[in-house]
């Protein structure tokens, strides 16, 4: 006998199949037992089987629970000072250079207490939840040395201890150079101690880095990402933002899960990503915050196959965004992503950006029974209202 049976509904299972890139199942079902699914398929097909609660969900449509696969959720203070700066006109590289940016997050964050970050961090957790997430990537990086960046980490694990939702950690290990920092020393304490000591407490899933002119060089992020692979963590990008640097094949040749903005990317990076599986994550608030002008190369990504995701890039300098139904709909009116794209970019490209694509991010046998039901009329609905939560209800694996 199953847990739960879910009747009378439409579901994305986000299988894709010719010509459905969403793998739609109309007038369907779906049992779960042990907190995951066991059979998708038309109502009349499961009607003999027997569950404990059968819940009729009333012709709604039910899609997966939404990744979240880069934010930056935990930090201390707010940046809004800067917006009234970027009005004014300046830069990002002038906002950092001025003392802003990630150096004045990090002043706030060490400011602080544990309990603060706790509350803050989960108030903004609550908002991406109540848009439908039921898995968060969260990013350290505003620590700028090991004790501050295990104290973030903690944060997230308490966070997802505390929380009816699943966090993928990663340690942003090269994020930004402290202003009086010897940055060969600061690389190494990354590198020989940063690393080691993550990994051995087991905080991170994950290892990131800010490959740009204003962050770390493709030669510190090698050092990065072999310190990375030696303790046996994955490796993720912030890559080609600002600038092209070539992170995008330097991170698909260490078979990174993601690289991250991408705005400048070119057709090699494409190239390598594809080859090697790296998922290319898009941003649309951060373009949109930074009022920047190139577009990621998304006709690019599709030519190459790279799988893309969609994911708010939640922090308080660059992309201040707590909805994901905003940031589908920017990953289609700013970049020119469809629909359908960008749904599978907030669902199953995003779970393999965390390396979790055989766990979330789609509905099929075996997956966890992370799902949401929406009351909407189609799929299309979720990237298109502005500003209205559509009424969903949320069945998550963890506690099902």
């Amino acid at each position: 006998m199953w847990d739960r049976l879910l009747t009378d509904c439409h579901v994305a299972t986000m299988v894709p199949r010719p010509g459905d890139p969403l793998g739609i199942v109309s007038n369907a079902a779906i049992g779960i037992a042990d907190g995951k699914i066991v059979r998708v398929g038309r109502r009349a097909e499961l009607a003999g089987y027997r569950a404990k609660e059968v819940v009729p969900l009333g012709g709604a449509w039910v899609t997966p629970g939404l990744v979240d696969c880069h934010t930056h959720l935990v930090f201390g203070g707010n940046r809004a000072a800067e917006h009234a700066m970027r009005r004014a006109g300046a830069s990002y590289e002038e906002i950092a250079q001025a003392g802003g940016g990630i150096a004045s997050t990090v002043n706030a964050t060490r400011g602080s207490s544990t309990s603060e970050l706790i509350d803050s961090a989960r108030r903004r957790l609550h908002a991406l939840m109540r848009g439908g997430c039921t898995t968060v990537e969260v990013k350290s990086g505003y620590g700028y040395d090991t004790a501050s960046e295990l104290r973030l980490l903690n944060v997230a694990r308490a966070l997802g201890e505390r929380e009816p939702v699943r966090i993928a950690s990663t340690l942003l290990a090269l994020h930004a150079l402290p202003k009086s920092a010897d940055r060969a020393a600061y690389v190494d304490m990354a590198v020989e101690e940063m690393i080691p000591t993550v990994a051995r407490l087991g905080l991170a899933q994950a290892v990131d880095g800010f490959c740009e002119g204003i962050g770390f060089l493709p030669h510190e992020i090698e050092r990065l990402f072999d310190a990375a692979d030696n303790h046996g963590l994955r490796v993720k990008l912030h890559a080609e933002q600002l600038s092209n640097r070539g992170g995008a094949k330097l991170a698909a040749r260490y078979n990174a899960l993601s690289a991250d903005h991408l705005e400048h990317l070119d057709a090699p990076g494409a190239q390598a990503m594809a080859e090697a599986g790296t998922v290319a994550v898009l941003l649309p608030g951060a373009f949109y915050t930074l009022q920047e002008k190139l577009r990621p190369p998304v006709q690019l990504l599709r030519d190459h196959g790279v799988p893309i995701a969609v994911a708010t890039d939640c922090n308080p300098g660059t992309s201040p965004l707590l909805n994901p139904q905003l940031a589908m709909n920017m990953a289609c009116t700013l970049f020119g992503l469809t629909p359908e794209e960008a749904l599978a970019g907030m669902t199953v490209n995003a779970a393999a950006a965390l390396g979790l694509q055989d766990e979330v991010g789609s509905l099929s046998p075996g997956m966890e029974a992370d799902l949401c039901v929406w009351r909407i009329a189609e799929p299309a609905e979720l990237g298109y209202w502005v500003g209205l939560m559509p009424e969903r209800r949320v069945f998550a694996g963890l506690d099902a």
